[in-house]
């Protein structure tokens, strides 16, 4: 309650009318979505999240995650689900988190990152965030995610396994990887 949330690639805007409802009449939620389309969709929200909560705390913004549209040191919690691994510039992204966050800000993102080398591994993300200047990181990959695709019996990912290694599955390949950080206190001369 009372802290502002940022949602990165916030889309249609959902998981900013969650936080909106979290952080209350004093804290703010503001998506964040480069297509001018999310955007619009999520804003065309707003007064039905209004006439249910009674809430005034949600606004999206039109950027880019490499290029965040917010002032230095100006949030509490950045979020995001499944969407830093699109960005071509992943280093810039963290970069970015960690410019906007307050001190002692949180991160709280889950992404896809990759077992074994394609574009970033799993072990290129966490220099990356520690880089950016973040601390008390916990990386957790979580592989069921991966592993229940199996079950969607999808044609795409019976290529993609028939096109594997002998002995391996995807899950040996990418996981969704949870990762949480803080951007730390700021240092008091003399203490």
């Amino acid at each position: 309650a009372g802290e502002s949330v940022v949602d990165l690639g916030a889309g249609g805007g959902f998981d900013i009318f969650i936080a909106g409802e979290r952080v209350g009449t004093e804290g703010r939620a503001i998506g964040v979505d480069m297509t001018a389309d999310m955007i619009e969709r999520a804003r065309a929200g707003i007064s039905v999240y209004h006439q249910r909560t009674g809430l005034d705390n949600v606004e999206f913004r039109l950027g880019e995650i490499e290029h965040l549209p917010l002032a230095d040191a100006s949030v509490d919690v950045v979020i995001s689900n499944c969407v830093i691994n699109l960005s071509p510039h992943k280093a810039q992204v963290w970069r970015e988190i960690a410019r906007v966050l307050k001190p002692g800000g949180r991160v709280a993102v889950s992404d896809l990152a990759l077992k074994r080398e394609l574009p970033v591994l799993v072990s290129d993300t966490e220099v990356m965030v520690r880089d950016a200047g973040l601390t008390d990181l916990q990386l957790e990959p979580r592989d069921g995610y991966i592993a229940a695709m199996e079950d969607w019996q999808d044609p795409l990912y019976a290529q993609i396994v028939e096109h594997l290694p002998p002995d391996t599955t995807p899950a040996d390949f990418v996981t969704s990887l949870s990762v949480s950080a803080r951007k730390p206190l700021a240092h008091k001369p003399g203490a």
